[in-house]
């Protein structure tokens, strides 16, 4: 694999950027990683783990001299940072982001990147419901989409070495514009999350069913809404807050289609149910079949023996 990067500098060391780390030092995709985070905990456990070549303090720091600066951190953080780090940015370099919203991070971020800087917003589709510089692996970003969403002004080399850094590390790259993306990712991402935080509240509201039971019978379906409801919760407060006018947009949508359903449960309308289960089959099938998840019983799960 070819060095891509002299210098690649992490702002936020999280789940993404620390998988980000261990994808670029398994590929020898950059000269020198350097990592910061708000958090001096958060450097300490990176320095401790040896996450990256360098954890500084400051992110003025970090960026100082990198051709690369990849923001990992809250939407809601994104021009506070931005501004922070403007000034010290190099000429020639790439800045990204990792976030799940890109309207709300280019407006944030893009005002304070100096002329002759390349701002390519980005966001990899990976990830777990685990958060901090000790989840992150190597292999997160394997055969999963990072969706990139450059300007029409941006020169076509730094976009294809930001490209070749992502392929690099295993994904599947693609671009589009940016209120497409935020869309696209509100119906596959932004109202499943909603919409599983509902359900575990929903079933801590129900004292008619013990927490025992919730516990115990979470095989049948409940579990999966509770490892996604589990997700960093400042980071998915950002989301909402930041991509409001797409997920309003996919939730009213939803809450049509829960009515029709509601109906048909409550008329007897068998011949409406299965033909709408068949055809949401379908699209299960298709994720499988592209690659996205896995038609091994049990979600690929080991099961353990008794």
């Amino acid at each position: 694999m070819t060095q891509l990067y002299d210098r690649v500098a992490l702002i936020g060391l999280g789940l993404i950027a620390s998988s980000m780390a261990h994808a670029m030092r398994r590929g020898g995709l950059a000269g020198e990683i350097v990592g910061t985070a708000r958090s001096a905990e958060t450097r300490e456990i990176a320095r401790e783990i040896g996450l990256c070549d360098r954890v500084v303090d400051t992110a003025a720091e970090a960026v100082a001299d990198a051709d690369l600066v990849v923001l990992a951190i809250p939407v809601g953080a994104m021009e506070d940072m931005a501004r922070e780090i403007g000034p010290h940015l190099k000429p020639g370099a790439t800045v990204t982001d990792v976030g799940s919203v890109k309207r709300a991070v280019v407006d944030a971020v893009a005002p304070h990147v100096p002329e002759g800087v390349h701002f390519i917003p980005g966001h990899p589709l990976a990830g777990t419901e685990h958060s901090g510089p000790r989840s992150g692996f190597a292999e997160l970003f394997e055969n999963r989409f990072t969706i990139l969403v450059p300007d029409g002004n941006t020169a076509m080399e730094p976009i294809e070495r930001l490209t070749a850094l992502w392929q690099g590390m295993g994904a599947l790259v693609e671009t589009m514009d940016v209120e497409h993306h935020d869309l696209v990712l509100a119906v596959t991402s932004h109202t499943p999350h909603l919409i599983a935080y509902t359900m575990v509240g929903v079933a801590d509201d129900l004292r008619r069913v013990t927490d025992s039971e919730v516990i115990k019978y979470s095989a049948a379906g409940f579990r999966d809404f509770t490892r996604i409801a589990a997700s960093d919760p400042t980071m998915w407060r950002d989301v909402f807050l930041n991509n409001k006018e797409a997920t309003l947009e996919i939730l009213g949508r939803f809450t049509e289609e829960l009515f029709a359903l509601q109906r048909a449960i409550r008329t007897g309308d068998g011949e409406q149910l299965f033909d709408y289960f068949t055809r949401t089959r379908a699209i299960r099938r298709g994720i499988v079949e592209a690659g996205q998840d896995t038609d091994v019983p049990n979600f690929g799960r080991p099961v353990k023996k008794p």
